[in-house]
């Protein structure tokens, strides 16, 4: 069995958890035996260690494949960059910047990252639907050279790109929801990517979503027909080597992490609102927001607003050491989203032996037990049960205990298998059709 799969992200170049949750479900996949084509588009620029080596378009059947730098190789995986560009999170301003910074790259498929930014040369604008047309017209280019069996497309920039292969190949389509338009931007949604969330969803074959919190919108505000969603949940890799102890560090300060983009859809403001009501029953805590986005100047005045500034840390945006780093320093994780499709990063926190709060709006309560849940606009609540963890040890030490042992029920190659089930009804279908018509 083989899987031509669609993303536009993945480690070490992430945004956001699709990246961490596209090499999860393809580690797994890998393990139970599914070949991946994997498509990329350019990627922000390489100037640090890669847990994966890529293939490009200018000769994309000779992939050497993924290679893990600290594991072993990722035997059935191709990976393949294509000439385009998406970055879902930046504003017009915002991708003029990058375009600026990325023209210094080395050229992608023979094609000078400038013009595949720019637009020039090739006929697609330089805007971000511009990138998804060209995404989607290069990956049917690519898909005419190479075999598979189904198509597996993650989030609304690659949709396109999957119906057009399906169109052409008359493979059945998988379409994996991570997000949904009302999560990013809550009811003041971009018409032209809920369209094209709609009809991803419509002309699939299947949808994948990663909770039933994320099934019901589908249902609801997309009116997809529920007998052809499933919910596969996201999982976790544990930390390799590491037993994790029991104790937290030592330390005068405490520290309570918010970890992720710092958007509307995460819930900054509400972490921040917490956070002075907690300074007022508990001095000795340091805030930290590790992330970047389009509110982080608004959060930076919140804090100096709410009079907290030199108990809040903004560290900017980390990747790969960084972020255990940060984890292995806290003592308390929140996750304070107004709307989170799923969360995997309470999983990490969790993994690295942090006590975890969540919004009862992620999918993730879904699959955890022995975290503390709020609503996300209920500061007192939150503030109330973040003085309670920082307070109590035994409370800190039952959430790490059951935690840990909580987050063994969840598997990527569990996640992999549901998957590969979800493919072999497809093909299994789409096998039944042609033999009917051609007797």
């Amino acid at each position: 069995m083989k899987v031509l799969m669609l993303g536009w992200e993945f480690p070490p170049y992430i945004s956001g958890g699709l990246g961490t949750a596209c090499y999860g479900l393809t580690r797994g996949l890998d393990s139970a035996g599914v070949k991946v084509d994997f498509v990329l588009p350019v990627s922000l620029p390489q100037d640090f260690n890669s847990h994966v080596t890529f293939s490009t378009t200018s000769n994309p059947s000779n992939g050497a494949g993924v290679q893990e730098k600290d594991e072993s190789v990722l035997r059935g995986i191709t990976m393949h960059v294509l000439a385009a560009f998406l970055q879902p999170y930046a504003g017009p301003e915002q991708f003029r910047e990058v375009v600026e910074m990325m023209k210094q790259m080395q050229p992608v498929g023979g094609l000078p990252v400038g013009d595949i930014l720019t637009g020039e040369a090739v006929g697609y604008g330089g805007d971000l639907m511009g990138q998804v047309q060209r995404y989607s017209s290069l990956t049917v280019e690519l898909a005419s050279d190479t075999t598979f069996d189904v198509i597996h497309a993650h989030d609304w920039m690659t949709y396109p790109a999957g119906l057009a292969v399906a169109a052409h190949s008359g493979r059945p389509l998988v379409v994996h929801l991570h997000s949904t338009e009302f999560d990013r931007s809550g009811e003041n949604i971009d018409q032209q990517i809920y369209d094209i969330e709609r009809v991803g969803m419509h002309g699939s074959d299947r949808v994948i979503c990663v909770s039933y919190l994320t099934r019901g919108i589908a249902l609801t505000r997309y009116d997809v027909n529920p007998e052809k969603v499933e919910v596969v949940y996201n999982a976790v890799d544990l930390p390799a080597g590491k037993t994790v102890g029991t104790d937290p560090i030592a330390r005068d300060e405490k520290i309570v992490l918010f970890l992720g983009r710092i958007t509307m859809q995460k819930g900054p403001e509400y972490f921040l609102q917490a956070a002075k009501k907690v300074l007022e029953k508990f001095e000795k805590v340091r805030f930290v927001i590790a992330g970047s986005g389009d509110l982080i100047s608004e959060a930076v005045s919140l804090a100096a607003e709410l009079g907290i500034g030199k108990h809040v840390a903004f560290t900017g945006f980390l990747r790969g050491d960084d972020v255990g780093r940060i984890f292995r320093m806290a003592d308390l994780y929140v996750m304070p989203s107004v709307s989170e499709p799923f969360g995997i990063a309470p999983l990490e926190a969790i993994s690295h032996n942090v006590p975890v709060i969540i919004s009862n709006q992620s999918g993730v309560s879904e699959v955890l037990t022995h975290v503390l849940k709020v609503d996300f606009w209920d500061t007192d609540d939150m503030a109330n049960k973040i003085v309670a963890v920082l307070r109590h040890p035994p409370l800190q030490r039952v959430l790490r205990q059951q935690g840990q042992i909580e987050l063994r029920k969840l598997s990527w190659k569990d996640s992999a298998k549901k998957c590969k089930k979800i493919y072999k009804e497809l093909i299994s279908a789409r096998k039944q059709k042609v033999g009917k018509r051609q007797k």
